[in-house]
């Protein structure tokens, strides 16, 4: 079956029909997740929730999965760096931020939190209904419309994974620029554990260290897909300090885990 849908997706890739099919697929699990949402919705009158298609351009259209989900990742990130931020005013950003799934979730005045993301509809939902919280209008490419030096940390969640090998070195720059020194990168990538999806030309390719990018659809969707050996990243990081790869090369389809720290200069 797994041969099956990635034969299937480089077909319609290559015909340059994915992202019809991938919309098709939002009609799909709207029809198939619809009791489920609307149970989530009676349980929890109280939770703003975006529109329908935001929510699954950015993630998956699960309200729960939205939700509490995106509550898990936020911790799991706060327990991965806390060691290396301050213990109060950090200010973060959240790289890439959709419809506030996970930046909506920290609440602790310790935190300044900033979001930012391309898609204008997106942001303009956050700004109505996630309060306390920093949204800024961002290109596919930087810079952003900060300055310098402001952030302690910085996260993306399977933002890398949908942009151009071009774009991954000028997003390193910008990084560099907003980081405070010693400021924290957090970021995930589609590594070992991913191979399985990529043909054979692809797999030999990714072996010799090259980032491997499907495109033919619009740079930064979600069916636009970069897979990233170790040596590629090692590369990227060449002006941070690695502090922490975590590696999911046993768990099919679970993305790596980078955290880097920018040097105190």
């Amino acid at each position: 079956m797994t041969h099956f849908k990635n034969s299937l997706s480089w077909f319609l890739r290559k015909i340059r029909l994915l992202h019809f099919a991938d919309y098709l697929r939002y009609f799909f699990l709207k029809g198939r997740n619809f009791k489920r949402n609307k149970e989530f919705k009676s349980n929890y009158p109280e939770i703003a929730l975006p529109p329908d298609y935001l929510m699954y351009e950015s993630f998956k259209l699960d309200y729960s999965s939205y939700y509490f989900g995106g509550k898990r990742t936020q911790e799991w990130i706060q327990h991965l760096t806390k060691e290396w931020l301050p213990g109060e005013h950090c200010v973060l950003l959240d790289w890439g931020c959709g419809p506030g799934r996970v930046i909506r979730h920290w609440t602790e005045d310790q935190y300044i939190c900033y979001g930012s993301d391309v898609n204008k509809d997106s942001l303009n939902w956050c700004r109505q209904h996630l309060q306390n919280i920093h949204f800024i209008n961002q290109q596919l490419n930087p810079p952003l419309a900060v300055d310098n030096h402001i952030f302690d940390l910085i996260y993306g969640i399977s933002i890398l994974t949908h942009l151009s090998e071009s774009a991954h070195f000028m997003w390193m720059e910008e990084f560099s620029r907003v980081l405070k020194p010693g400021g924290i990168l957090f970021l995930t990538t589609q590594g070992n554990s991913f191979k399985c999806k990529l043909t054979e030309i692809e797999k030999k390719e990714f072996e010799k260290g090259n980032l491997i990018i499907r495109d033919s659809v619009r740079e930064g969707h979600r069916t636009y897909s970069s897979f990233h050996p170790n040596p590629f990243m090692e590369k990227l990081f060449q002006s941070f300090e690695i502090l922490k790869h975590i590696s999911s090369e046993n768990e099919l389809y679970i993305q790596d885990t980078w955290i880097v720290r920018k040097f105190n200069n």
